[in-house]
Parts: C-alpha cells; structure tokens; sequence
C-alpha cells in the first residue's frame, strides 16, 4: 500500500523513481470540422515522430464516423457533437482517415513530415 501510494505521489508531482520524469506540455492540436460529409480542412501537415490530437466537430445534419483500419481508430460522433482522438507517433508519410458514413466525400488526409 504504501508503495502504490509513493508511485502515485511521485506520478502526481512529476516524477517517478530513478530519475524519470512524466512527460509534460500539451499535444499540437489540429481543429476539424465535418460539414456535409467533407473535412474542413481535407489536408493536414503535421511534425513526423510525435502524438498529435485533432479535435473534431460533426457540423452535418447525420452522425459521422472517422476511421483509420491502420492505426485502429475508430470515432463515432453524433451531429451537433464534438470530440477529439489521438494519434501515436507518426512515421513520415501519408495516412488516409475516411467518414464510414461518406466514404465518397469524407477524406482526411494527415501528412506527417
């Protein structure tokens, strides 16, 4: 008990044992916006070798669903709603994300350099 205890002090106050310190600062956050099946914007640069966040925000009138089958992500939002994922470090390269709901028109493209 009292180790569980000093592990959570020590994660709380940022820093763990052995000189590790928690990671700290906030993730570069990208804005999304869906308005008719189409992201707003289509394309995003982002830096290769770091977590990023894209928040997004359903502005349709139906639900939408962004996916990625490569990096299992998977987010379903209802219209009106808002919420965000987080994508792992990235590779350079290109990733395609895509709304299940209009795989015609819903494509996001995230480039990481």
């Amino acid at each position: 008990m009292r180790r569980l205890l000093a592990l959570l002090f020590f994660a709380w106050s940022g820093a763990l044992p052995g000189g590790m310190a928690v990671a700290a600062g906030e993730l570069p956050a990208f804005e999304v916006v869906v308005r008719d099946g189409v992201f707003i914007p289509a394309r995003i640069e982002v830096s290769a070798g770091r977590r990023i966040k894209l928040i997004l925000t359903n502005e349709g009138p139906g639900p939408l669903e962004l996916e990625n089958d490569e990096m299992r992500i998977e987010k379903v939002l209802s219209a009106g709603a808002r919420s965000f994922v987080v994508l792992p470090k990235l590779k350079p390269g290109e990733y395609d994300f895509v709304d299940e709901f209009n795989p015609i028109t819903g494509e996001l493209k995230v480039i990481a350099k």
